[in-house]
């Protein structure tokens, strides 16, 4: 692998991925969907001998076979790209405080529950009807768990309408919905990366793998950050009063150690690296905006995640979904995954709260349709493993991008109709 080569294509990749975001974002959709699609077009796009791929140096191996010869470029690619996701999962978990998962409502609660437990089911059973598969049937089944909560979040912000009920109860519901999905992505990822045949104890050990690492987690932002936090916060205190310059420790630094150690540790012991992560972002959650963690961070992900989406459309082969059966699967997929997100968690909510009227429940149901980033993250882990068929990725794929598509301008159309007045745009609003 020549240096100038490697360079040439990273910085290719890049600006291909900053334009596909910039372009997509102008017509009101996430930038991720644009930055997939660069990569589609690269993979695919190619005349007789001459290609992208050859011209950037990349070559995908074949899904499952662990075999990445001739294609250290890709390696490359692919280690950005791991680490995108992972300081991406790390400034969710920075937006996720311990308070809003213990104090969230009994709407929220069983929002998050039927939201993840309809899709699984569904997922799961698809595909056990279609081609048997259990390694199949269970990553599709923890891909349609997920909810993208900043997609969802990122409009709600925009219209400034975070102080409304129903944004109260899709924001701690979909709290909640992350960690049962990263508990959920734990035993999937376990279980079909271990032999491939399903084990109750093999079940169990990792449920409780992943509650005890949640719990230790939670007790830590609780019992033991706020007590460190005071420990500096004295130490910077009788400095200032001594007439001393006050030493202040890197709070970034500090940040991505633990992000990492604790990615680590997460694979050392089976789960995913990202849910690590995660974890190490609620441990920062309450002093983040303090530390400035959210701004700092956003720049280091917003580089390596290009890499990440870059990386998704590079592995889907179009020629897979020039076969009926897998079109059909998808559209399948698509339409199954929107209504059991919609049911389960608009009906959930709407079960928690008497009081929730239909247009809420329908904004709630709504507002956690999008899969977004999540659910491709989740088809990423599948396909690396070989617990998952290029063309079962390529679905779920779609099937992220049309739910993450299709949710956001109904959801906006659904708050302006019942938020009328609080939507109106004022003078001192316009620009």
């Amino acid at each position: 692998m020549e240096m100038l080569q490697l360079l040439f294509t990273m910085a290719v990749l890049f600006v291909l991925s900053r334009i596909g975001s910039i372009v997509v974002s102008r017509f009101g959709l996430p930038g991720l969907i644009g930055e997939i699609v660069i990569g589609i077009v690269i993979a695919n796009l190619s005349f007789g001998d001459w290609s992208l791929m050859s011209i950037l140096d990349i070559a995908v191996p074949e899904p499952g076979s662990g075999s990445h010869e001739g294609s250290g470029t890709y390696d490359v690619i692919e280690a950005f790209a791991e680490l995108g996701v992972i300081f991406l999962l790390f400034s969710v978990g920075l937006e996720t405080k311990v308070k809003d998962l213990l104090g969230s409502g009994k709407a929220a609660l069983i929002a998050a529950v039927l939201g993840v437990l309809l899709p699984f089911v569904a997922g799961l059973a698809i595909i056990l009807v279609a081609d048997g598969n259990m390694n199949h049937a269970l990553f599709l089944g923890a891909a349609m768990v997920a909810t993208s909560v900043g997609i969802t979040a990122r409009i709600i912000k925009d219209m400034k309408l975070m102080d409304t009920r129903e944004a109260r109860i899709i924001i701690a519901a979909a709290v909640i919905d992350d960690v049962l999905g990263m508990i959920v992505l734990a035993i999937v990822n376990g279980v079909a990366g271990g032999t491939g045949e399903i084990s109750i104890v093999d079940i169990v050990s990792i449920t409780l793998q992943a509650v005890v690492f949640v719990v230790a987690v939670i007790l830590i932002c609780k019992h033991v950050i706020p007590r460190l936090y005071g420990y500096f916060q004295a130490r910077h205190d009788a400095a200032v009063n001594a007439g001393k310059i006050p030493h202040s420790a890197n709070k970034l630094v500090l940040a991505i150690i633990v992000c990492l150690s604790m990615a680590a540790f997460a694979e050392f012991i089976g789960l995913a690296g990202i849910i690590g992560a995660f974890l190490a972002g609620m441990l920062f959650a309450e002093y983040a905006w303090e530390w400035d963690l959210e701004h700092k961070i956003e720049s280091i992900t917003t580089f390596f995640i290009s890499f990440f989406f870059i990386n998704v459309g590079l592995q889907v082969d179009i020629s897979t979904l020039t076969d009926t059966t897998v079109i059909m699967l998808a559209a399948l997929i698509i339409v199954v995954a929107l209504i059991t997100k919609y049911i389960g968690c608009g009906f959930g909510a709407k079960i928690g709260d008497k009081a929730l009227d239909k247009q809420g429940m329908n904004i709630i149901g709504v507002g956690m349709m999008p899969r977004g980033e999540v659910g491709i993250i989740v088809a990423s882990i599948g396909l690396a493993s070989g617990a998952m068929s290029a063309e079962l990725y390529a679905v779920v794929v779609l099937m992220s991008v049309a739910t993450t598509i299709i949710a956001p301008p109904i959801l906006s159309k659904l708050f302006r109709k019942k938020y009328q007045e609080e939507y109106v745009i004022l003078g001192e609003d316009r620009m």
